[in-house]
């Protein structure tokens, strides 16, 4: 990743793509792999709170209710801050960020020392993929690296929340 790859990795519900946040350039070849629009946005997630500080805007709401749900399986979108990539945070002002519980995610982002895109693992339109094999099927070698392992337990996608609003 910190040579801008895009990687595929065990998430709480699905297979996910992943790459550095910082590098527009990867995250152009993700979204490009996915056939994903960039004005969407994407997710990132993080071993820590402070992995993700640089990213979000913290005037502008109370971090009392997410930290209740973090590390865990809950996105929140929160105020981004000055500079985030609109390859990040698409068209809104906001940016979805995830401190994640799920074993392999944060290992990566302790690895790497620094917060991963994290996105699901398929084509636009399509399921996403529960497996290794399905996210090669999907993808075949435009993925630098799949890692293998052990899915969440979590049936569906991570649930969103507005970090202002406190809504789904």
């Amino acid at each position: 990743m910190r040579a801008g790859g895009v990687i595929a990795y065990p998430t709480e519900s699905c297979y996910g793509l992943g790459c550095d946040p910082r590098n527009h350039r990867a995250i152009r070849t993700l979204l490009d792999i996915k056939q994903r629009h960039w004005n969407k946005g994407l997710i990132i997630i993080a071993a820590s709170v402070e992995q993700i500080d640089c990213y979000i805007d913290r005037e502008q709401f109370s971090m009392s209710k997410i930290l209740q749900s973090w590390p865990g399986p809950t996105t929140w979108i929160l105020p981004a801050a000055e500079g985030v990539s609109h390859y990040l945070r698409g068209i809104h002002s906001g940016i979805a960020v995830r401190v994640t519980d799920h074993p392999l995610a944060s290992l990566l982002c302790r690895t790497c020392r620094s917060p991963i895109v994290s996105t699901s693992a398929n084509p636009e339109g399509k399921p996403p993929a529960l497996s290794a094999n399905g996210v090669r099927r999907y993808f075949g070698d435009k993925v630098d690296l799949v890692i293998e392992g052990q899915l969440g337990e979590l049936e569906r996608p991570t649930p969103i929340y507005d970090g202002v609003s406190g809504k789904r």
